[in-house]
């Protein structure tokens, strides 16, 4: 190899060499959801204590059917891009404690689901595919699910729904059985909101740039974010886990602290 060759090659070897250790592949571990077969109902332990981080999901009792997508990250811990974590064909940003490690909750429905890990060039490091089979969780006709490029952000998602109720981070449980769970307040999402019978009529989907973390806490002063520019990703999903499913995906840039968007007005 020349030399302006391996230099040129040189900070791509470093960023999978992590900590010191010796230069592997990168790879990623999943401790669950695990494949095949299950029903969630044996399997969910509401009254068993569970980490996530950095600090654990918060339930307001929107809907109580999340699960834990939770793994580690091999070779790639500490580097500043942000993983891929895809959920249903759902790409959501992926970030990891100093370990590599990383715990994130996701409201799965009905019938055939899948959860892949992959790296910020789009590398496939490991994928699972499980088929649930709660009777009681019915597939979502539709789904949003919203999440963000930076882990000290908080996003919030807001839905207006054909009979004018309004779900947020303060009414999660709308009387038409629509939900927002979970509602994320630990990093880059995801927020999501779920209808497994919707009503018909216009929809109108919103993102607020609500806050930035920092050492004091969460700061709420318009222009003081650290980052000019922020980017919301917000998928929309019809139908999922069927033949029928149909997707939308919308890039959002949010530039100021209060910034409240409007992303899509859609019809069902």
């Amino acid at each position: 190899m020349r030399l302006k060759e391996f230099a040129l090659g040189l900070p791509l070897l470093l960023a999978f060499c992590w900590q010191g250790s010796v230069c592997a592949d990168p790879s990623a571990e999943l401790d669950g959801p695990a494949g095949g077969w299950r029903y969630s109902g044996l399997l969910d332990d509401l009254d068993s204590p569970r980490v996530a981080y950095p600090t654990p999901p918060i339930d307001r009792g929107g809907v109580r059917g999340r699960s834990l997508i939770e793994g580690r990250l091999k070779q790639l811990a500490g580097i500043d891009r942000a993983q891929r974590l895809v959920v249903n064909g759902n790409p959501l940003p992926l970030y990891t404690d100093a370990e590599g490690r990383f715990v994130r909750p996701y409201a799965f429905g009905s019938g055939s689901n899948s959860v892949e890990v992959a790296s910020a060039d789009g590398q496939s490091l490991k994928r699972v595919q499980f088929y649930e089979a709660n009777p009681g969780r019915l597939p979502p006709r539709i789904r949003v699910a919203l999440g963000w490029n930076d882990p000290k952000a908080e996003l919030d998602l807001h839905i207006i729904t054909p009979d004018g109720q309004h779900a947020f981070w303060a009414a999660p449980r709308l009387n038409n059985g629509g939900g927002l769970d979970p509602d994320g307040v630990d990093g880059p999402g995801p927020e999501m909101f779920t209808m497994a019978a919707p009503l018909h009529g216009t929809y109108l989907v919103y993102v607020n740039y609500w806050g930035n973390l920092n050492d004091q806490g969460y700061n709420f002063q318009a222009g003081s974010n650290q980052q000019d520019v922020i980017t919301a990703q917000v998928n929309l999903v019809f139908n999922e886990n069927s033949v029928d499913e149909k997707r939308e995906t919308f890039e959002v840039p949010l530039r100021t602290i209060g910034d409240l968007v409007l992303v899509k007005s859609f019809t069902y």
